[in-house]
């Protein structure tokens, strides 16, 4: 689980700084690196989800 948690860190961070980039400057392929790493961030949130219902259910 501490390495979802790590991975979800790591992914926001590249998400915000990419997405602050196409916000403030219109850069596109800023753009689509911060889709890219939404989409990641949601696989990696539902793996967290999944992982911390079973550690609760023991």
């Amino acid at each position: 689980m501490k390495n979802t948690f790590e991975a979800i860190k790591t992914l926001f961070a590249a998400f915000e700084t990419d997405a602050s980039l196409q916000i403030e400057k219109g850069n596109k392929s800023a753009g689509t690196r911060a889709r890219k790493a939404a989409l990641e961030l949601t696989k990696q949130l539902k793996e967290y989800r999944k992982l911390s219902v079973e550690a609760d259910k023991k």
